[in-house]
């Protein structure tokens, strides 16, 4: 639908708001350049309260949801907040609304509408459900009520959980013995979830400069082969995996259950390769993280996995969830998210800037001293000095 022949004035006496265009171009990450007033669209199921804050404080005038902003799983914030600041919010518009925009575009919205204002007029983009505090209230009221029976559902897997495997989360009774070594080492556990792959890949300093123990859980394994990167040991059902990945890794850990029968022993057993089996209840991951826990690893760090409340609340995941839940609890500091050693890694970086520009002031010093003729007796010792500040600035770097 193109509405044409709306140039020069006319335009500005359209009804709504009209601003510019900042798209969502990767998972989790707000646009990088967002002015006040500006439209921001995101592709965010259950809009939380600090993306809200952060959004607000930009002064934006209006957020364009591909995705529901209140799923109804619990009972999040973020909706409420842009409403209160005046920020308009347009919910369930699709994801065509991502792929068929650029970035910087002049946008209106007006009931629901997205309109794209082109040099012929403008062009109805996509449409969605305009929000406002009383169905921003409604759908809270739901999710209240919703979150309330998944807790107590929770509670009681939970309970069910530990009763059965006390012996395993609480004392760590039933992890096999493994040849590789973990004590007091960084473990690296890739598990396969969404954008694992990706995930990996900003680890790579992380890896290159720690050699933490690789565990590839399930197709995780191949990941890292893909990488470039030798699995040191393997958690889940070898059948997923290719014959190459199993046969270099150095350790293959089968989950089973209760009974003992492990899914996917014939296969390893026909390739020649040795493994062992870990009988349990939780998922695989969980089974890693135990794994590196008891093998006495001093950091875990953890990629292609979220234990997010959502998580936890999600009834398709209810019976994987009280393993997460109570492996996170016993892990508790000694297990870090892959996004936080990510920003480790960057803060890491930013200390080597200033220790070069440093530098560089020293040396200028240094150029500064010799020019003048006055300054020969300390050459000699800056110089020592400037040469322990380049190797040291050296060494972070490599």
């Amino acid at each position: 639908m193109r509405l044409s022949g709306l140039l020069g004035s006319q335009q500005e006496t359209l009804p709504g708001i009209t601003g510019t265009a900042r798209l969502q171009r990767r998972d989790g990450a707000l646009p990088q350049r967002i002015a006040a007033r500006d439209i921001v669209f995101l592709d965010r199921v259950d809009l939380d309260r600090r993306t809200a804050e952060t959004l607000v404080a930009h002064e934006v005038s209006a957020v364009i949801n591909a995705s529901s902003s209140i799923s109804g799983k619990y009972p999040n914030l973020g909706p409420e907040v842009l409403l209160a600041a005046g920020v308009k919010l347009i919910d369930d518009v699709g994801p065509e609304a991502l792929r068929g925009l650029r970035d910087g575009a002049t946008v209106r919205l007006h009931s629901g509408g997205v309109f794209l204002r082109g040099k012929r007029g403008e062009e109805l983009l996509v449409h969605g459900s305009e929000q406002d505090a009383e169905t921003v209230a409604a759908r809270m009221s739901e999710a209240k009520s919703a979150m309330s029976a998944r807790v107590a559902e929770f509670s009681t897997n939970t309970a069910e959980f530990l009763r059965r495997e006390r012996m395993l989360v609480l004392d760590g009774i039933g992890v096999p013995e493994v040849r590789v070594e973990m004590s007091g080492r960084h473990v690296l556990v890739l598990a396969p979830g969404e954008g694992h792959a990706v995930e990996l890949g900003r680890l790579r300093r992380y890896v290159r400069e720690h050699c933490p123990v690789l565990i590839g859980v399930s197709e995780g394994a191949d990941t890292l082969r893909a990488h470039g990167l030798t699995p040191d040991v393997i958690v889940g059902d070898p059948t997923l995996l290719t014959e190459r990945t199993l046969g270099e890794a150095g350790e293959v850990v089968i989950p089973a259950g209760p009974d003992g029968h492990a899914p996917g022993t014939a296969r390893v057993q026909e390739l020649g390769i040795g493994a062992v089996t870990f009988p349990a209840g939780g998922n695989p991951e969980d089974l890693a993280l135990l794994l590196a826990d008891v093998h006495g690893a001093a950091l875990v760090v953890i990629a292609g996995s979220r234990a997010s409340l959502e998580e936890f609340l999600d009834r398709e995941r209810s019976l994987s969830n009280p393993s997460t839940f109570l492996t996170r609890m016993r892990l508790a500091g000694k297990v870090v998210d892959g996004s936080a050693a990510m920003e480790f890694e960057r803060s890491r970086l930013s200390n080597i800037v200033f220790l070069v520009l440093a530098f560089g002031v020293l040396l200028m010093g240094l150029l500064a001293l010799a020019a003048s003729g006055v300054g020969a007796p300390y050459l000699t010792v800056l110089g020592g000095f400037a040469e322990a500040v380049l190797e040291f600035c050296t060494g972070m770097i490599t």
